[in-house]
């Protein structure tokens, strides 16, 4: 059972519509509910299982590819008896092994660590059974049921509140307001927008201030958190832009496999007595030369690495694409409150015996001071600001405890926290001068008044809205004095809090009374002397400008999207560097009214959202997406959850977020910092150019054996230059291991000094050098030393298919160095400072001087090592002077990189 606008209804038309009364529901009565409503919980999409998963990693077109040519390995083996086959295809579905597990531990790990953070609905609820008091599980509750709820009570569903004392609700995680909402029973319009409706608490918000006693009207899936819930799950996931360019470039290399095989095949067929098997054989190790095998693994072993290193850096990756998509993200759009600000209400100015102050401090720490109008601390006694401190502390229901933490409204703990750093201290002031009496707060008073003992002098001290406190003033305190408030004096007072108020803070005006022992409530607050003005907001991070600035320099827009006033958005936007001018701001209203063209034109400029909603939130995800941008949306909040889901890439708050949004998000901060995305941003564009380094590095080596491959078969009388299992051991050894090596590379510098790459950028974009001419290069040098080794006569296929082994496996050993950098030459990023790229070229070098010189017999095999590998020992001389031919690549690469070293230089500098 479920309606809508229950805050519109009379409370008697509540209770009658749920069959329920102010007494609540029978046990009997509210078990039967249970069983035909089913339980108070969000229904999530069914988790991965650790097996869905595994199954997950065979969907990548190589690894497709990489099987089926170990299968037709098998099969070939199998009919031919060959035990060369068989260890192809071992080596093939070795490789397949490697990235599989990978993949699926960083996947199964992620999803793991996402568990641990899950902590929305609160498990237990009070409510009335039976007449009584009673917990329950929340997942129990039902339609109709009466729960009790006070200071630091989660919501456990939709609620429509009977009775109220003093509640404030936090619903940031809903609406985005970052300011508690006051909230009591009362019957209000049905068109009233979700953050102001004051008659109804919601499921996942939290109770900060004050009691109530409320009823459930909607639960589950039902709620208001339901219904987001429910939008997420309708949103089409897309691929992130790397998941684009490795699917496109599989399909590519396995067509362009396909098509070379084919051609090879048919001119074999047609120009040589070569029988078909062995044609087909040659085929098979063209396909194996065309595969770079271990490109999606070490692709998998760079982001895996990301992800380890951004742990440090306060970010768990759900999924390993979503570590490069940051590196080519052009539009961040980052929520205000908790996100950009500290989430801590602090009071910055201070306005008392006609100056105005500075204070010092963040948050809720009680470092710092006040500083007056000429620059110096208040260090000494001053009697306007004793008075001050004093209304401060004593006229307040929060506290404050060592550790820095609060209790109560944020507001509240915002002048206590300001009036300690005067010196003063509530737990000694309420002590020395004990509340014996006070007016509570009320939405209707905008004020609230409390009456201390003074060593028998009764004083009231009131603090509220400034203007309705100016109202109720006849003096003012100067000096120490009580003096006449004129008319001026209030148009002055009005001034400086429209001031404030234009600072987009939030402003308290504070005053207090000394009365008589006969005083009543009516009277009691008339002819106030009004004391001074405290000003606060919930100030930037320290760290969020440098952070919106480094965005800035590296072409990056730094958006923020809030529920929060217009005003306050705006200020702490011109603070960070957000907004600037020429800069739109809009409100969710003004988005309303704009068509889908419209939003496209405004999105383009605005950098301010204010007063939105989830679909708003939405729809400008959409727009930037629509325009080419790649979007990160990061957020806390249920009502960030469907645009941190559309999003090519959704940042979660750990911290504050709420699971909702966590589930909707490719990486969680556990943080909660804005300036941890701008690390995140930078590691995805670090290991987007080391993913570029590996691939220039393993393409080129496949291209220059697939041309070696391709010309020894069609090249009468001569043998195909290198076996399959040849081929195999380079792309393993001296292809994979400094592959892998080059995936934890130290980045290049001046990363974020570039413009986002387009998604659409290939990865080939700019690496001609790499992939065009050095396997040019390698081919000319291999197949001359081939030909010029191999003898018709003498038939000495091992020695020349030797010779050519060595030579692509020394070429490729250079390229892994030059390789470190792209861009800049080798001796600039340092030739030898990867360990693990110079352990590894030492271990090829190591398997290359084995599989030549050591005479070994495979066990279970009964064939040498040399004879398996199709290799022979060469002479010293001959070894040599390969490795000398071999560097020529290296020279190359080393020489063009140096000659483009100067534009760069120029660029970053």
């Amino acid at each position: 059972m479920s309606l809508n606008g229950w805050h519109s209804y009379e409370l008697q038309q509540v209770f009658t519509e749920l069959d329920s009364s102010e007494k609540g529901l029978s046990g009997k009565n509210a078990s039967q509910r249970l069983e035909a409503e089913g339980k108070n919980v969000l229904e999530s999409k069914s988790r991965v299982t650790p097996l869905q998963i595994l199954l997950g990693q065979f969907k990548d077109f190589l690894i497709i590819l990489l099987i089926a040519a170990a299968f037709i390995s098998i099969a070939v083996g199998v009919h031919e008896k060959s035990v060369q086959e068989i260890v192809e295809a071992g080596l093939i579905l070795l490789i397949v092994v490697f990235i599989v597990i990978v993949g699926f531990y960083q996947q199964y790990h992620a999803e793991k660590e996402l568990e641990a953070l899950k902590n929305l609905v609160t498990p237990v609820a009070t409510i009335l059974r039976d007449g009584a008091k009673k917990q329950v599980d929340a997942e129990n509750l039902v339609l109709g049921d009466i729960v009790f709820l006070e200071s630091g009570d989660r919501v456990p569903a939709d609620l429509r509140i009977i009775n109220s004392v003093d509640l404030k609700a936090d619903e940031s995680s809903l609406t985005g307001e970052s300011t508690p909402v006051e909230k009591k029973q009362c019957v209000i319009d049905l068109e009233t927008p979700l953050a102001e409706r004051v008659n109804s608490l919601y499921m996942g918000t939290t109770i900060v201030y004050g009691k109530a006693t409320a009823i459930v009207v909607s639960k589950g899936m039902d709620t208001e958190l339901g219904k987001i819930a429910k939008d997420i799950s309708q949103i089409r996931e897309d691929k992130t832009p790397l998941q684009e360019r490795l699917n496109v470039l599989g399909k590519q290399i396995g067509v362009a496999v396909i098509i070379l095989c084919a051609i090879v095949f048919a001119s074999g067929y047609i120009a040589s007595d070569t029988p078909v098997l062995e044609l087909f054989i040659i085929a098979i190790a063209l396909a194996v030369a065309a595969v770079p095998e271990g490109l999606p693994g070490v692709v998998t072993v760079a982001l895996a690495t990301g992800t380890r290193r951004m742990v440090r850096h306060n970010a768990i990756i759900r999924k390993l694409p979503a570590v490069e998509t940051l590196g080519c993200t052009t539009v961040i759009c980052s929520d205000k409150t908790g996100t950009l600000t500290r989430n801590e209400m602090t009071v910055k100015k201070a306005f008392a015996g006609w100056k105005t102050y500075d204070v010092e401090g963040q948050g809720y720490a009680v470092e710092g001071g006040f500083t007056g109008p000429d620059g110096n601390r208040i260090s000494g006694p001053n009697v306007d600001l004793e008075r001050f401190a004093q209304i401060s502390l004593l006229c307040n229901d929060s506290s404050l405890t060592k550790e820095g933490e609060i209790t109560g409204d944020p507001t509240e703990a915002s002048i206590l926290v300001a009036a300690e750093k005067l010196g003063y201290s509530q737990k000694q002031l309420n002590e020395k001068h004990p509340r014996v009496d006070e007016i509570p707060f009320s939405s209707e008073r905008k004020r609230m008044t409390t009456i201390h003992d003074f060593q028998g002098q009764k004083i009231a001290f009131t603090k509220g809205a400034p203007d309705v406190i100016l109202d109720l003033c006849a003096k003012i305190l100067v000096d120490g004095e009580e003096k006449n408030l004129a008319e001026k004096d209030r148009k002055e007072i009005l001034g400086k809090n429209s001031e404030f108020a234009s600072q987009a803070f939030r402003v308290l005006g504070l005053a207090y009374r000394p009365i008589p022992d006969g005083y009543d409530h009516q009277t009691l607050e008339k002819n106030l002397v009004f004391t001074g003005l405290a000003a606060m907001i919930d100030p930037p991070r320290k760290e969020s400008a440098d952070a919106v600035q480094e965005c800035r320099n590296a072409g990056i827009r730094a958006v923020m999207i809030t529920g929060d006033h217009m005003l306050t958005a705006k200020a702490i936007a011109e603070q960070l560097g957000i907004f600037r001018e020429g800069d739109l701001a809009l409100t969710g209203a003004e988005i309303d009214g704009l068509d889908d063209e419209q939003m496209k034109d405004a999105v383009e400029k605005a950098a301010v959202y204010a007063r939105v909603s989830p679909s708003h939130k939405l729809r400008i995800v959409e727009a930037l997406q629509s325009l080419g941008n790649v979007v990160a949306m990061t957020g806390d909040g249920v009502n960030d959850a469907p645009a941190l889901k559309k999003a090519d890439i959704g940042v979660a708050m750990g911290v504050a977020g709420t699971d909702v949004s966590k589930e909707a998000a490719d990486m969680v901060l556990t943080d909660d910092n804005f300036s941890s995305i701008v690390s995140a941003v930078e590691e995805g564009r670090g290991i987007y150019d080391n993913i570029r380094k590996f691939f220039a590095y393993l393409i080129s080596g496949n291209i220059g054996e697939v041309g070696v491959v391709f010309l020894s078969s069609i090249i009468p009388g001569v043998p195909i230059a290198l076996t399959a299992t040849q081929i195999l051991i380079i792309n393993l050894v001296t292809d994979g291991l400094p592959a892998l090596a080059l995936g934890v590379d130290p980045f290049e510098p001046g990363a974020m000094k570039q413009k986002p790459r387009s998604r659409r950028e290939p990865l080939h974009r700019g690496l001609s050098p790499f992939i065009v001419w050095y396997p040019l290069l390698m081919i000319t040098v291999t197949m001359g030393l081939f030909l010029w080794v191999f003898d018709p006569v003498k038939q000495n296929v091992f020695e020349a298919q030797t010779v050519a082994f060595i030579s692509i496996a020394f070429f490729e050993m250079y390229q892994a160095f030059a390789s470190r950098s792209t861009r800049f030459p080798a001796l600039k990023v340092g030739i030898f400072t990867n360990k693990w790229l110079n352990l590894a070229v030492l271990l090829s070098f190591a398997v290359v001087l084995c599989l030549l010189y050591l005479p070994l017999t495979v066990p279970f095999v009964g064939t040498t090592l040399q004879d398996l590998m199709h290799t022979t020992p060469l002479p010293a001389s001959m070894f040599a002077g390969i490795i000398l031919l071999s560097s020529v690549g290296f020279i190359y690469l080393e020489i063009q990189k140096w000659w483009n070293t100067r534009k760069i230089d120029i660029i970053l500098n």
